[in-house]
């Protein structure tokens, strides 16, 4: 009998830990995001930050257009298009140059808070490795309080996201950045950006 509650108790703490998993709960948005699709906000913007358009939906899903992939001598796709394919339920657009930012319904533009420069002085003594072995590990499993500034390709300033558990993914669109914010997706194309841990913006 006690076998078997250790066992039930194992398994337990087992789905807790893999639910709290950033890289999981990653997984299985992309999975939703997919077959699904999210309900999420699609803003476009000039250099000049200046916005463009704007599409909502509640099956959205963003991905790259793999017809303008090229191909090598042999006739292999390179995966290299820089045409994303934005799906939103029956309809679709494709988009291509001008910066693009999709967030998923619950995280909010905090820009206006943050949009005077950021001037950052760290005096503290740290071993740069141990820094950088402690953030890879924090991004796997239980993600890392930051603050995201989003700039256009001109540096520009464009939009902010806070988050208590934020992750950084590679896309499998070029020039295409996917985050993970408090378990909602954040999708940045042609931007400049700089992700700093919320504590040292908040000395």
């Amino acid at each position: 009998m006690k076998k078997k509650m250790a066992m039930g108790a194992l398994l337990i703490f087992s789905l807790v830990s893999l639910t709290a998993c950033q890289s999981i709960q990653n997984w299985w948005k992309n999975t939703k995001e997919e077959w699904i699709g999210l309900e999420m906000t699609v803003r476009t913007f000039d250099e000049n930050s200046q916005l463009i358009d704007e599409m909502s939906g509640k099956s959205l899903s963003i991905s790259r257009n793999e017809d303008f992939d090229s191909v090598d001598s042999e006739g292999n796709s390179q995966a290299d298009s820089t045409v994303l394919k934005v799906t939103i339920g029956n309809y679709e657009v494709d988009h291509v140059g001008s910066s693009l930012i999709a967030s998923e319904k619950g995280l909010e533009d905090l820009y206006a808070k943050y949009q005077t420069t950021v001037d950052i002085a760290n005096y503290d003594h740290s071993v740069p490795l141990v820094n950088r072995m402690v953030s890879s590990l924090k991004n796997d499993f239980t993600g890392k309080a930051k603050v995201i500034l989003i700039r256009s390709q001109n540096g520009t300033p464009l939009a902010t996201y806070v988050g208590d558990k934020v992750s950084l993914y590679a896309s499998d669109a070029p020039k295409t950045s996917e985050l993970l914010i408090d378990g909602k997706r954040l999708v940045i194309y042609r931007c400049d950006y700089t992700i700093y841990d919320r504590a040292l913006l908040e000395e």
